[in-house]
């Protein structure tokens, strides 16, 4: 007989409290700007204490990472048009409505500024999400780029505009960068 009590409930406490916890540092970010939110004032505004927070996340850029990353989740459908280019403007066109929300855009800006020099969650999920793309359109027999150069060429610039940029990204952005990454692809030397 197991003991209930010694499972892990997905759904229990511990999901609670981290969701209340991702919810006060979004708040916080969004009332505040990234620059004034602590690791005890997130702990404040989200009812529970500031070791918690540093048990479960490190510090105040691990819980920005994850929650930043968190936000655009990494297991969502991808585009599955049938064709590269849908797929990839599709693709583009998500992530900057999605980046460029308010709480997002904080959050990547805040998450971006504490980020070392190692690959975040958040790359490591677009490189992966790229990947997809590519090998599914090679599977279907379609000339596919090197999943990197949609990463440098479609991904870089929207995320530099959304952090460093003083104008709205639009969504149009994203089918001007994949016609120009494919663009190069082709041009490139086989």
């Amino acid at each position: 007989m197991t003991n209930t009590a010694q499972m892990k409930r997905p759904g229990g406490r511990s999901a609670q409290v981290q969701a209340v916890v991702r919810t006060a540092l979004e708040e916080l970010v969004a009332e505040q700007g990234r620059e004034r939110v602590t690791v005890p004032a997130v702990a404040e505004r989200a009812g529970v204490s500031a070791s918690s927070i540093y048990r479960r996340w490190g510090d105040l850029s691990g819980l920005l990472a994850e929650t930043a990353t968190r936000r655009l989740d990494p297991n969502r459908p991808l585009p599955d048009t049938g064709l590269l280019r849908q797929d990839l403007r599709a693709w583009a066109r998500e992530l900057i409505t999605h980046l460029s929300q308010p709480c997002n855009t904080s959050l990547l800006r805040a998450a971006s500024a504490l980020a070392g020099g190692e690959d975040t969650d958040c790359l490591r999920n677009r490189k992966a999400e790229a990947k997809v793309l590519v090998d599914r359109a090679r599977a279907r027999g379609e000339a596919a780029p090197d999943p990197q150069l949609l990463i440098d060429h479609v991904v870089a610039p929207i995320v530099f505009r959304v952090i460093f940029g003083a104008d709205a990204v639009k969504p149009a952005l994203g089918a001007r960068l994949v016609d120009e990454a494919l663009a190069l692809a082709q041009a490139a030397p086989r």
